[in-house]
């Protein structure tokens, strides 16, 4: 319960920075799209009134087509148009004062190098990892940061580094999941003003030195024998248990000593023995001792 309330806080907390970025951007443009300026507003004229006047041949560099997971932000005059980002579909540009970035709002993925890390317990490791993104909000991706998928990889690797640099090398060999999801949840949090949003990230191998290899190793062998050695040890002393209730039971009656023979005999004849061996009993020995 406490990690869906978590979950739940750190969810509507991004989404309302995301509302908050979406709303700033929108009070923004609509500030600049009245603040051009005499000079601005004069090539705005201009640039229509050339597109008037070469109507046929302009609606060509005018018309833009961007693809269902694409979208368009457009700068007027060097300030971000109104409206924010555009598409998917057909939009409108002005050539001589727009310009326009087309950006992919598909998932990436990429892999994060392998980071030489030194654990809380001084184990040196290396540690590679995979992590999936994508653009939800193209205007911050473009007005925000200069390089949105080189600063996330950057940062990528920042976190990883310091989020194992605080575990065990045991905590790091079984806990993958929970270093995983801590690393979505900083990642997510950190890129959010960038209108980046991390959905996932595995950490794909953990290599250790040669020589802790070959010692974990030897400890396991050793903890194996060990387990071996106290299971015979246990079955041996179950067995003797019961050879012994064997025996007190079959002392009870001679008979079922003879029996025992026989069966013992049995059994030799049925694998196609050539020698067979008759039992002598002990009791005919003892009866000639004494005499």
């Amino acid at each position: 319960m406490l990690e869906m309330e978590e979950s739940q806080k750190t969810t509507f907390s991004s989404s309302t920075r995301r509302q908050n970025n979406a709303f700033n951007y929108q009070d923004h443009s609509g500030d600049v799209d009245d603040g051009y300026g005499c000079c601005g507003i004069a090539l705005l004229v201009l640039s229509m009134f050339i597109i008037l006047i070469t109507f046929p041949v302009a609606i060509c560099l005018c018309v833009k087509v961007v693809q269902e997971y694409e979208r368009a932000v457009i700068f007027r005059l060097g300030r971000l148009s109104k409206g924010g980002a555009k598409g998917p579909g057909i939009f409108f540009v002005i050539p001589c004062t727009d310009e326009y970035r087309k950006v992919d709002l598909r998932t990436l993925s990429f892999d994060v190098p392998p980071q030489e890390i030194l654990s809380k317990d001084s184990v040196t490791i290396a540690v590679d990892a995979v992590v999936y993104y994508r653009v939800q909000d193209a205007t911050a991706s473009i007005a925000n940061v200069e390089n949105a998928d080189g600063a996330t990889r950057l940062l990528a690797q920042t976190t990883l580094r310091n989020m194992l640099g605080t575990k065990n090398l045991s905590e790091v060999l079984t806990d993958r999941e929970e270093i995983s999801a801590g690393m979505q949840v900083t990642l997510d949090e950190a890129t959010d003003p960038w209108g980046i949003k991390v959905e996932r990230v595995e950490i794909k191998d953990v290599r250790l030195p040669v020589q802790l290899q070959r010692a974990m190793a030897a400890e396991a062998e050793a903890a194996r024998d060990a387990r071996a050695k106290v299971i015979a040890a246990e079955g041996e002393m179950n067995a003797s248990r019961k050879l012994k209730e064997a025996a007190d039971v079959m002392s009870e009656s001679p008979n079922s000593m003879q029996l025992r023979y026989l069966q013992t005999l049995t059994s030799i004849s049925a694998e196609k023995n050539s020698t067979i061996i008759f039992p002598l009993p002990i009791d005919m020995l003892s009866n000639l001792m004494k005499k």
